[in-house]
């Protein structure tokens, strides 16, 4: 998407020298002051002025922060350089952080693909990654303070990132929202290759942080990581869920000890023939069979009975 941005060319010096020039400025007023001469009066009466008005011009730019410098309503560029610096005193001096910045979406009920009601919420990393988006098409006006000096400057700075957070939150609630609804919860109700929100292998995070991207490009800000870090049935529903969890764990345990129960009634069956220990016939082993299996696949331990007659009583 085309940008605005552009770094500053107007006049730019280091705030030490600028500082040493002003002060040299105010002692050369101030004795010319002392003199007493008229025409020198009004001249350092001038320069003090200037001055006085010249250090308006002094700012401090700390590492990943910029400055979106304003002339009487004109955008004339961004300042990234760090350091303390001196500027065009009419320039109006808008500080925008660059740092990275966490937001922690709460979770929200959406429908999954199936339309199962579900909770699920975000955490998203973010920062500003193109100043003039950032601070010109973003609305602030409604919540900005009205207040003066830099008391006004730094409410104006904090109002600002805030309308960012507001954005960025609105906006991330809508991107959860679009993508969970592309995908089911689980498998229940899904093919087994499919990928679903429990079974994210990264697509979904993908997916989310491109959908957050196409969204928050117009406010010039650029999500660096997004990941979904709470996910749940709804209460409605939840559980319902938990019993079709628990059954299929069941199933899936019964499946498991029936087929290990299988394999050692064979291999009881082999090594009676292998030893020669007893022969039995298909009657008998169809009982032996029946009996292996109650003692091996019920839920409770079974109770021997001891037959003291012959082998068909």
């Amino acid at each position: 998407m085309e940008t605005l941005e552009k770094d500053f060319k107007g006049t730019k010096i280091s705030g030490f020298l600028a500082l040493f020039i002003i002060i040299v400025v105010l002692a050369a007023s101030i004795w010319s002051f002392s003199l007493g001469y008229i025409p020198l009066v009004f001249i350092a009466v001038f320069f003090i002025f200037l001055s006085s008005l010249a250090i308006l011009g002094f700012m401090i730019v700390e590492p990943n922060e910029a400055r979106v410098m304003v002339f009487f309503g004109k955008y004339k560029g961004t300042i990234t350089d760090n350091g303390f610096l001196w500027v065009n005193p009419f320039y109006n001096k808008k500080k925008v952080t660059l740092r990275a910045r966490n937001l922690d979406v709460p979770p929200i009920k959406v429908n999954d693909k199936v339309g199962n009601p579900i909770m699920i919420g975000s955490v998203l990393v973010w920062k500003v990654k193109d100043t003039y988006k950032a601070m010109f098409d973003i609305d602030t006006s409604s919540i900005t303070g009205i207040t003066a000096g830099a008391v006004n400057n730094y409410i104006q700075f904090s109002n600002r990132m805030q309308a960012y957070e507001n954005f960025v939150k609105i906006q991330s609630d809508a991107a959860l929202r679009q993508v969970a609804g592309m995908y089911a919860y689980d498998n229940n109700e899904s093919k087994d290759g499919d990928v679903t929100l429990r079974s994210d292998n990264g697509e979904i995070s993908e997916k989310l942080e491109e959908e957050l991207n196409s969204r928050l490009a117009i406010a010039g800000i650029e999500v660096i990581e997004a990941r979904i870090n709470y996910l749940a049935y709804a209460a409605e529903i939840a559980s319902v869920m938990l019993r079709r969890q628990q059954a299929d764990a069941i199933i899936a345990a019964r499946e498991k000890i029936v087929e290990g129960a299988v394999s050692m009634v064979q291999l009881a069956l082999d090594k009676l023939l292998k030893e020669g220990i007893v022969e039995l016939d298909e009657e008998r082993k169809a009982a032996m069979v029946s009996n292996l299996l109650v003692v091996l696949c019920a839920d409770e331990a079974a109770q021997p009975i001891v037959n003291a007659g012959t082998l068909h009583q």
